[in-house]
């Protein structure tokens, strides 16, 4: 008796019984073994069903794995070995490759690859579109299944002949309509795929394109952002000068203040991003100077008390021009508080000791040593050793003692320096 093994219609296997005898079954073994039958076919399939459920969850674990590591790294390459290394695995196949495209030279280079037995000539590929297998799937934008590598012409030119591959599977990663690369599949046994197993292929060639387009658009983020913030600082030197021409007395004093200050933030710890904003509040120190009237900014002789009390408002002048815009209003404090005083009794706000913005301390040491270093239209320079007495003398009055102290220190390594040089 031979009986088939079939559920809903899907034939499974089958069942044979043999005697060795005539006529040895009748109609009631014949339903005996299709009961057995039918029952063994129910357990094919039930393990069938597990097999692909406990696949797919499998899969679907694999897939939220990957999403994750695209979602928290922008390295290409971790994203790349951990997709490769599950390809293989749930695939079942011996090697997997991903090459990336490169629009403005036309060609796909190897990002990532894993199971070549000869990895140096793996990771040297590089490959222009409609050559070889990887560029005729860049140029198709379609799937490309070679069942036996050893029949297909393509082959003869690729770099992994030597490798003994059997089936090649190519897919385009496309992402936004545009190709971003190739993911190749090598097997050296012959692959006859299911539905589920080119549906798997297929989502992995999708995560594999969101990374690449994740990654370059990150890429020509921080490029915009970083040609935005040089023109915003450019803008900003510019407008140091400007102020420069307008004051004659203090031409090149920005740009000294700016290194020294710089350097003194850096001795007193100060990194980072805190850095650029007092580079940019160093640069427009001066900058509520444009509400001052030329009378008044460029009198050779003493102020009076009235132009005194207009010449005072500019560290306001600064705020009420730098506060509205968010992207200077971390640069504030120098502007604004640069005036104050360490006992106190500077100007705008009368702040006192450690109220006052280190920022603005730090750059009032500066600011003053630079001020009566170099020549002004109502008086000569001092000479070097006097401005140091007087930093020291004004230490813990007008600028806090701990930042002259360092101030003092970065003077003398740089004399040193201009000594060795």
């Amino acid at each position: 008796m031979c009986i088939p093994l079939s559920v809903r219609g899907v034939m499974l296997g089958y069942i044979t019984i043999d005697s060795h005898k005539s006529g040895t079954y009748n109609e009631h073994d014949a339903n005996l073994a299709m009961t057995f039958a039918y029952q063994a076919a129910i357990a094919i399939e039930n393990a069938r069903l597990y097999d692909q459920s406990e696949q797919q969850i499998r899969q679907l674990t694999v897939l939220r794995d990957i999403d994750t590591a695209i979602s928290s790294s922008f390295d290409l390459q971790v994203t790349f070995d951990f997709l490769i290394s599950h390809a293989i695995k749930e695939l079942n196949v011996d090697a997997v490759a991903i090459l990336v495209y490169n629009p403005d030279l036309q060609v796909l280079s190897l990002h990532a690859s894993k199971g070549f037995m000869d990895k140096h000539k793996a990771l040297s590929a590089y490959i222009r579109i409609g050559e070889d297998l990887a560029g005729q799937v860049a140029l198709r934008r379609k799937l490309v299944h070679v069942p036996d590598l050893s029949n297909s012409p393509e082959n003869k030119s690729s770099s992994y002949f030597e490798e003994s591959f059997k089936s090649y599977f190519g897919v385009p990663l496309i992402g936004k309509g545009e190709i971003k690369g190739v993911l190749e599949v090598y097997s050296r046994a012959e692959i006859n795929p299911s539905s589920d197993w080119l549906n798997f292929l297929y989502t992995l060639a999708g995560q594999a394109a969101i990374a690449i387009d994740n990654v370059q658009l990150f890429k020509n983020l921080q490029h915009s952002n970083q040609e935005l913030t040089l023109a915003y600082d450019t803008t900003l030197a510019g407008w140091g000068r400007a102020l420069e021409l307008r004051d004659k007395e203090t031409q090149g004093h920005t740009n000294r203040v700016v290194k020294l200050t710089i350097e003194l933030a850096r001795r007193m710890g100060i990194e980072g991003e805190r850095l650029t904003h007092i580079m940019r509040g160093t640069l427009l120190h001066d900058i509520g100077k444009m509400g001052v009237p030329d009378h008044i900014l460029n009198k050779p002789g003493p102020l009076t008390e009235e132009e005194w009390d207009i010449m005072r408002q500019h560290p306001q002048f600064a705020f009420d021009l730098m506060n509205p815009i968010p992207y200077l209003r971390p640069a504030l404090e120098i502007p604004y508080g640069h005036h104050e005083r360490w006992d106190g009794s500077g100007y705008p706000l009368g702040l006192k000791g450690e109220e006052i913005p280190i920022a603005a301390r730090i750059f009032a040491v500066v600011d003053i040593w630079d001020a009566l270093h170099y020549a002004r239209v109502y008086r000569d320079a001092w000479p070097e050793e006097k401005v140091l007495e007087y930093l020291k003398k004004t230490a813990g009055i007008e600028l806090d003692p701990a930042i002259v102290e360092k101030f003092l220190e970065l003077l003398e390594d740089e004399r040193y320096e201009n000594k060795a040089e």
